[in-house]
């Protein structure tokens, strides 16, 4: 919400940002109402300062800002996280922030005053009103890892009472209750909860009954295939292909997959998955950081140069591990 609210007052904002920085590069100084010459002199003196400012001449130049150092506020009251909140609140509201001058060039120096513009214009008020009840009516929360919150009976040990604790203080969260947070209170009623987990030593039934319940939709996921790994490989902005294309291209590589490449590596992805412990797309990190091994160590060496990778230079960097399958357990 905050940054909709910048971007409706950005024109207005880097509009106002330009007539303080040519205050700081040309000052106004007193002009008798009356001498209409001077008046003008100065204003034509202004209009050939703001084109050369529009041009970038003015971008190195040093000029002095006022910045707001605003005071770091730590509370921590033992038993009660709201009271906390509420505290650090009325403390941040009571300390006065302090001003100070920074020398920063003009390239700097508009952003500052943009940023403190555009601070000006919008209600702050507003945006957190807005931001709450789009959590509360538009609002997901994804619970990672839920099954290590549960309680394992098996026999050897009574309930992990700390396990349950955790899953009856999420209860009322999930069922629907009013959080206080530092922008307000939010209702959790109308939120998205999607809970996950592995559950490869527990399952959803050692939940607690009631939590169990919270959560009517279950879904089982299946392992990531092949043509998985190849969409992931290809279709996300940033793929790890693009990621590690643009990284050496940083060395003044150029790093080019073909299709069969991308087909392979996704092939060994896949393969040492099904051998060893499945980490899912992790693996395609492993793969490609062991392939472009050599690529990354000789870059400063290779700069200008073009590395073009096929399903061949896949094999040959990745073939004799593939065949020591204990090796591949350590590399791969």
């Amino acid at each position: 919400v905050r940054r909709e609210c910048y971007e409706e007052v950005k024109a207005a904002a880097e509009k106002r940002a330009e007539e303080d920085l040519l205050n700081l590069l040309l000052p106004l100084d007193p002009v008798d109402p009356s001498d209409a010459e001077a008046a003008a002199r100065r204003e034509k003196t202004r209009e050939k300062l703001r084109a050369r400012l529009a041009a970038g001449e003015f971008e190195t130049r040093e000029v002095e800002v006022t910045v707001e150092d605003k005071p770091l506020v730590m509370t921590a009251i033992g038993g009660s996280e709201e009271m906390g909140i509420d505290l650090q609140n009325f403390m941040e509201r009571m300390m006065p922030s302090r001003s100070r001058t920074r020398r920063v060039p003009v390239s700097e120096a508009r952003q500052i005053l943009a940023q403190q513009a555009a601070d000006g214009m919008i209600d702050r008020d507003s945006i957190d009103e807005e931001a709450v009840h789009r959590a509360e009516n538009q609002g997901i929360i994804f619970i990672d890892e839920i099954d290590k919150v549960c309680s394992r009976e098996d026999g050897k040990h009574g309930p992990d009472v700390s396990r349950e604790g955790v899953q009856r203080d999420l209860l009322p969260i999930i069922e629907g209750s009013t959080v206080t947070s530092r922008h307000g209170p939010v209702r959790t009623d109308h939120i998205l909860f999607i809970a996950a987990g592995a559950f490869h030593v527990s399952k959803p039934s050692d939940m607690i009954p009631e939590l169990q319940g919270r959560f009517p939709i279950r879904v089982e996921l299946d392992n990531l295939s092949k043509d998985d790994f190849i969409r992931i490989l290809t279709e996300p902005r940033n793929a790890l292909t693009r990621q590690y294309a643009s990284l050496l291209e940083t060395e003044g590589v150029k790093v080019a997959f073909r299709k069969d490449a991308v087909e392979r590596i996704a092939a060994i992805a896949a393969q040492v998955n099904e051998r060893s412990q499945n980490i899912g797309a992790r693996r395609l990190h492993t793969v490609v950081e062991k392939l472009l091994d050599d690529v990354a160590f000789h870059a400063p060496e290779m700069r200008g140069q073009t590395v073009t990778i096929t399903a061949k230079y896949v094999d040959e960097k990745l073939a004799e591990i593939l065949k020591d399958e204990d090796l591949s357990r350590y590399i791969l």
